[in-house]
């Protein structure tokens, strides 16, 4: 399917408790990375709401279960996304009980952060927020196949720059917001080809712009980031973005999760719990959505960052064909 909009009937402040109307996830087992702070923690808590077990794996387990406390059926484990080794071992205790994941939202990350490497000199934003994702879902593959919904929650700032060959780690000179928005192409190209290789296990995935919320994922910006994010109308006053609560930015990951609009389809992009354009050269749609850039969801890109991201981290659990 292109990137049409569906009509869905929801919106951009539709929230995560909305688009589960109706919607029974009692005996359904999710995983939400990130899922303790910020647009992460209302989805857990719209998705136990409606019936959901829910894993949270984290970087600081005692924060996120102060975070959590209350919410039901919720387990958190121990995981950090920029350590590969830490990825191996929370997917192995996860292997080591076999039980079947029914959804995975990949919502944590960093964004715009000063320069900082791990492992072999990865750049910290790629590694985060791709691929420890990317190794992540490839140890878990085992529990997801046989019919599994994979959501890369991504970002508008994925317009920033696409996938730089070249140079992807940075070591060149170090731009804040080019690494950022490299990680969240990556982000919606690893929906794409997971897609095309899960599909006929029953595995679909989906990548999505949560919208401008105000949350801890914004604790590196200053002033000067904010300004330079703006855009400015003919007054030269600057145009605010229509910010979203929590519980609406959490809705189009959750969304893309557990509709049966959604059943059948997948290698989508999502905004305002709709599948959105492609945007024009400028990086924009009509309305408020931004729309996603041509290069974000090119399959040949998208095998090709796949093939890298193998290389990077030794992680293939995902049949190719």
């Amino acid at each position: 399917m292109a990137q049409e909009p569906i009509g869905s009937g929801f919106g951009a402040h539709t929230t995560a408790t909305e688009v589960l109307a109706g919607i029974d996830l009692t005996g359904k087992r999710a995983l939400v990375t990130g899922g303790y702070s910020g647009i992460g923690l209302e989805m857990v808590r719209a998705l136990s709401a409606a019936g959901a077990e829910v894993l949270v794996p984290a970087r600081r387990p005692p924060s996120a279960r102060q975070a959590l406390d209350g919410i039901a059926r919720v387990t958190v484990g121990e995981l950090d996304l920029a350590d590969q080794a830490s990825i191996a071992t929370y997917a192995g205790g996860l292997l080591a009980e076999g039980k079947h994941l029914d959804l995975v939202i990949n919502s944590a990350g960093v964004m715009a952060c000063p320069e900082g490497r791990v492992g072999p000199g990865w750049e910290l934003q790629m590694a985060t927020n791709h691929l420890g994702h990317f190794a992540l879902i490839n140890r878990l593959w085992p529990l997801l196949a046989g019919g599994c919904r994979v959501v890369s929650v991504s970002s508008g700032g994925h317009q920033f720059s696409q996938i730089r060959w070249e140079d992807p780690w940075f070591e060149n000179g170090y731009d804040k917001w080019l690494a950022y928005g490299q990680s969240k192409t990556a982000n919606v190209l690893f929906a794409v080809e997971l897609d095309r290789l899960g599909a006929a296990h029953g595995v679909r995935a989906f990548a999505l712009h949560p919208g401008a919320i105000l949350t801890p994922l914004g604790r590196h910006l200053k002033p000067a980031d904010m300004a330079d994010l703006l855009t400015y109308g003919s007054d030269g006053e600057p145009l605010l973005p229509d910010f979203k609560s929590p519980e609406a930015g959490a809705a189009t990951a959750v969304w893309a999760a557990t509709s049966p609009q959604l059943e059948g389809l997948g290698g989508l992009y999502l905004e305002d719990c709709e599948v959105t354009p492609v945007a024009n050269p400028e990086g924009h749609v009509t309305g408020q959505a931004l729309g996603v850039m041509p290069y974000a969801i090119d399959p040949i890109e998208a095998v090709r960052l796949w093939s890298w991201s193998i290389v990077q981290t030794g992680t293939d659990g995902v049949p190719q064909r």
